[in-house]
């Protein structure tokens, strides 16, 4: 009796089991697909923009530093299709991320295959760049006169370069002066810029601008919005993060920002639908949303969906030499603008050397005065953090550059884990670094900023 008793609940534990397995095959929860989603994005864009070893970075990029439920997630590459697909526990939560050229790894949410990416515009030819020709105009080594040896002490300081360095830059009068490369990684390495990529996308609309094709007053932005108090809402708001709507930037579990980047096929159409929260203009809300609205606020503009997809490069990539720029896209081509571009170091400092130069390269005026005025000025809700033009004027941690001794008029372009642009048009200085340093190890780039400033003085 006892042991039909022990069998029957032997059984009855294992129907339970077997039914959570099939729960969790057929209809994952969404945390679950959220990993699986993140750790093939990372993984394709890093093997086939970057050219990284995957399990490399399967360990260090995505496991190592994030939630632990990451760790039991494994990918598989084919080279031959240029996709990854990966499974929490080798079987559930299944997602797919896909490579195009020009256009780097794109997710393909539940439910969507490669057929999704076919009708799309292909990406812009990649652009050579001479290796025997000096920064900016090439990519030849550092050569030893142009090298300053003030700079040999705070490049080889670990404590100031911080955890997970990969690439420091630093531009002096416009030149090349000193540049540093954690193992694996070179002056070649693409390396993903997160939220600096917002500042590269406000400027690709700030091109538009220049052009006459659009304006920080616009509003009736959207066809979204046309039936609601959000047609009000102006590029203006929008690109100092004053639009009034609603978004949940936290990447701790399944927040509208995780929900868009790795659930949704359309990111601009999620980020479109959240309602309005405040009056346009009146309230500080940091929204990578916010910056896909105006990708697709750009592309619109332009109409033609194969002339917006290349437009970045034709507009600002081609004229500053930025020719590892690669700035990816969701599913329906929308370019992701709030997170996506991958460049090497030397072409996130050519950015920052363009904003340095009011948005003047080679003698052109590719940015117009308002523009440059809004990266310089914060907007007026965010309690002087950020500026008009989706720049950074207080650094990492919320504090005044004077806080650290660096000039006033220094302003940031900032990403996770420690992707840094500082610039300072006073000092003629440009300091790029980047790395994986999550946030909650403290680290801050000030200090290694104000040590290369001040070796330089």
């Amino acid at each position: 009796m006892l042991g039909k008793m022990v069998r029957g609940l032997f059984l009855a534990m294992l129907a339970v089991f077997a039914g959570l397995l099939a729960w969790l095959y057929v209809a994952p929860p969404e945390l679950l697909l959220v990993g699986d989603s993140y750790s093939a994005k990372i993984v394709c864009s890093n093997r086939f923009i970057a050219g990284r070893d995957p399990a490399e970075v399967m360990a260090v990029d995505v496991q190592a530093p994030g939630h632990p439920l990451l760790k039991f997630v494994s990918a598989v590459v084919d080279e031959e299709r240029k996709t990854v697909t990966t499974r929490i526990f080798g079987f559930f939560a299944e997602s797919k991320a896909a490579y195009r050229d020009g256009l780097g790894c794109t997710n393909l949410p539940r439910g969507y295959d490669l057929s999704a990416l076919s009708g799309l515009p292909q990406g812009p030819q990649a652009l050579p760049k001479p290796s025997d020709i000096a920064w900016p105009a090439g990519d030849a080594p550092l050569a030893d006169g142009d090298a300053r040896p003030e700079l040999a002490a705070p490049l080889a300081d670990g404590k100031l370069l911080g955890p997970g360095i990969r690439a420091v830059v630093v531009i002096k009068d416009g030149k090349l002066v000193g540049e540093h490369y954690a193992p694996g990684f070179t002056k070649e390495t693409p390396l993903l810029g997160w939220s600096m990529t917002k500042s590269v996308n406000a400027a690709i609309a700030g091109r538009l601008m220049a052009e006459g094709r659009l304006s920080f007053d616009d509003a009736n932005l959207l066809p979204e919005w046309a039936g609601d108090e959000r047609k009000d809402i102006r590029l203006r708001d929008l690109m100092g993060m004053e639009s009034g709507l609603r978004f949940n930037e936290d990447y701790g579990d399944v927040s509208d920002v995780t929900r868009m980047l790795y659930l949704e096929p359309d990111m601009a159409g999620f980020a479109a639908g959240q309602p309005s929260e405040a009056k346009p203009g009146t309230t500080f809300r940091y929204s990578t949303g916010t910056s896909v609205l105006i990708a697709r606020i750009w592309m619109n503009r332009i109409g033609d969906f194969g002339e917006a997809t290349a437009y970045p490069q034709k507009a600002l990539f081609a004229p500053l030499g930025m020719t590892s720029a690669v700035l990816e896209t969701d599913v329906t081509g929308t370019l992701v603008g709030g997170s996506y571009l991958y460049a090497t170091a030397r072409d996130w400092a050519r950015f920052g050397q363009f904003l340095l130069q009011d948005g003047v390269w080679n003698g052109t005026r590719l940015l117009s005065e308002e523009y440059m005025q809004a990266v310089r000025t914060p907007s007026r809700a965010s309690g002087g953090l950020y500026s008009g033009a989706q720049t950074w004027i207080a650094g990492p941690d919320d504090k005044p550059s004077s806080a650290y001794g660096l000039p006033e008029d220094t302003i940031w372009l900032q990403g996770h884990d420690g992707q840094t642009v500082a610039i300072i048009p006073s000092q003629r200085l440009v300091v790029v670094r980047m790395g994986l340093t999550p946030s909650k190890l403290g680290w801050v780039p000030q200090p290694l900023v104000k040590a290369i400033a001040d070796a330089l003085d």
